[in-house]
C-alpha cells in the first residue's frame, strides 16, 4: 500500500481513535497523537505515524486477573504459548481478543505488539510508537539519549498533534488536520528548537527520514521510560 490520500489518512486516524474509545485495549491508553507528515498538510501521506501513551499494567483491572490455581498467565501459556496475561496485558482483553495476543522474544505478552495487532492492518503504512511516557516528555527523553549515543534513528519527530487524551477527543485537532491549518517547521528546524546545533539537527533529520523510508507495512516500536 503506497500511502494515504490526505482525507483517508485523517479518516484512518479517526477510526483508530474510535477503536481506542469503544473497545477494550490490552492496556489502558491515555493519549493518542498524530506525528510528523500527516501534521504537515502533505497529500498524499506516505506513512502515518501515531504515538500512544499507555499505562504500565501494575494491577490488572479485569474481572479475573489472578495467577493462582490456573489463572490467565498459566492458561494462555498453555493454550497460546504466551505468558504474562493478567500481568503485562489485561486478562479479559486476551479472552475477548485472543487473535491479537502477541509475545516478545521471551514469550511474554508484549503490550505494544498486542496494540499494533488490535489497531493496525498488516499491510497499511502506519507506524505505531508506544510508551508509558507522554509524547512531549518522551520527545525530550529520546533526544537526550540520541545525543549521548550519537544515534539519531531512535528520535521521535517532535511535530505532533494530540487527538485524544484521557477519554476526550479533540475535534479541533481533527478539523485542523483535515484543512491543513497547522503551521509546523521542518524536522531539522524543530530539532534545533529543542536544542540541537544546526549541523546536528540536519544530520538527525536525515537519519530519521532514512529510517522511515526503510519501513514497510504496519510497524510498531515500544519503549519504557
Amino acid at each position: 500500500m503506497n500511502g494515504f490520500p490526505r482525507d483517508e489518512a485523517v479518516d484512518r486516524l479517526e477510526q483508530l481513535v474510535d477503536t481506542v474509545e469503544s473497545e477494550r485495549m490490552p492496556v489502558p491508553i491515555r493519549e493518542v497523537w498524530a506525528v510528523g507528515d500527516v501534521a504537515l498538510g502533505l497529500d498524499p501521506v506516505d506513512r502515518l505515524d501515531v504515538y500512544l501513551t499507555k499505562d504500565i499494567l501494575v494491577r490488572d483491572d479485569s474481572d479475573s486477573s489472578g495467577d493462582d490455581g490456573g489463572g490467565p498467565h498459566q492458561q494462555f501459556r498453555e493454550s497460546h504459548g504466551v505468558g504474562g496475561v493478567g500481568k503485562s496485558v489485561r486478562a479479559d482483553w486476551a479472552k475477548e481478543y485472543p487473535e491479537y495476543l502477541r509475545a516478545n522474544a521471551n514469550g511474554h505478552a508484549a503490550p505494544e505488539k498486542c496494540l499494533a495487532a488490535h489497531l493496525l492492518s498488516g499491510d497499511e503504512p502506519i507506524h505505531l510508537e508506544v510508551c508509558n511516557a507522554s509524547f512531549e516528555d518522551n520527545v525530550t527523553q529520546r533526544l537526550r539519549g540520541a545525543k549521548l549515543r550519537e544515534d539519531y534513528t531512535q528520535l521521535l519527530d517532535p511535530r505532533g498533534v494530540c487527538l485524544w487524551v484521557d477519554g476526550t477527543r479533540s475535534d479541533e485537532a481533527f478539523r485542523k488536520l483535515r484543512e491543513s491549518e497547522l503551521a509546523l517547521p521542518t524536522l531539522s528546524s524543530a530539532l534545533e528548537m529543542l536544542g540541537l546545533e544546526a549541523e546536528q539537527a540536519t544530520v538527525a533529520a536525515r537519519k530519521v527520514h532514512a529510517w522511515r523510508e526503510e519501513q514497510e507495512g504496519a510497524t510498531v516500536r515500544g519503549d519504557v521510560v
